[in-house]
């Protein structure tokens, strides 16, 4: 069974940037396909951003061009790096492994709270 522990969320003024990462355990992470999404209270949850197994990198509107998935070279730690962060991007961030991207979430962490505020 997979187990992920998100880190790296906090507290960041708007325009500022977070990395968060996700260790996997169990199993290394490129034997699935990982995915970052997030929940904010009262929302449903968004997709963010996908990496399949051939490797391709995949975004949602709302992190394209600002956020960037990727992975350390032994494939135990999944990252995803945000940068010009805005007051609606507050949330609770979790990655996932999923059979395709696009597909269901199998299994996911308990997350991290990113915090935007001046």
């Amino acid at each position: 069974q997979v187990q992920l522990v998100e880190s790296g969320g906090g507290l960041v003024q708007p325009g500022g940037s977070l990395t968060l990462s996700c260790q996997g355990s169990g199993v290394p992470l490129d034997y699935y396909a990982v995915g970052w999404f997030r929940q904010a209270p009262g929302k449903a949850r968004e997709r963010l951003s996908c990496i399949s197994l051939d490797g391709d990198a995949s975004y949602a509107d709302s992190a394209n061009g600002r956020f960037t998935m990727f992975s350390d070279n032994l494939e135990t730690t999944m990252s995803l790096q945000m940068n010009g962060l805005k007051p609606d991007d507050p949330a609770v961030y979790y990655c996932a492994t999923l059979t395709r991207c696009g597909d269901a979430y199998d299994y996911w962490g308990q997350g991290t709270q990113v915090t935007v505020a001046s």
